[in-house]
């Protein structure tokens, strides 16, 4: 069984890891983020609002 910690105590910690981290310059415990493949201007649908409400 984990002893208690305080939350101050935890934050602490947390941000001593954050800083290792920081040093270290590679994220190795952290998700890893995919991006949206970026998507061509000419592929996308046309916004029609104007045309279908006949303003």
């Amino acid at each position: 069984m984990s002893k208690k910690v305080s939350l101050q105590e935890a934050i602490k910690q947390k941000l001593a890891a954050k800083n290792q981290v920081s040093k270290t310059g590679s994220h190795q415990n952290g998700p890893v983020k995919k991006t949206k493949e970026l998507q061509s201007q000419l592929t996308k649908k046309p916004n029609n609002q104007r045309k279908r409400t006949g303003v």
